[in-house]
């Protein structure tokens, strides 16, 4: 994987917040933070769209039927001992 470099400007506060997180010993240096910002970001987008599939999805399947909670509990519980 080729890396660019870039060049960003940081307000006091921030500056000392990355900082602060490179001192606990979370991150090695300023990239490292940043990219590990940029792959939260593009994870969270990933499940943004994720759930906008899921919405559309549901939206189209049809009429709504009522929920029958005992046939939720049900399958919830057979997951559960299922992943024991």
């Amino acid at each position: 994987m080729s890396m660019h470099r870039k060049t960003i400007t940081l307000t006091e506060q921030q500056d000392s917040w990355v900082k602060t997180r490179i001192k606990s010993g979370h991150f090695g240096n300023d990239s490292e933070y940043i990219r590990d910002l940029i792959r939260r970001d593009q994870q969270a987008q990933e499940r943004l769209v994720m759930l906008r599939e899921a919405l559309v999805e549901g939206e189209s399947s049809g009429k709504p039927k009522p929920l029958d909670m005992a046939s939720v509990k049900a399958a919830g519980r057979k997951r559960m001992k299922a992943s024991k």
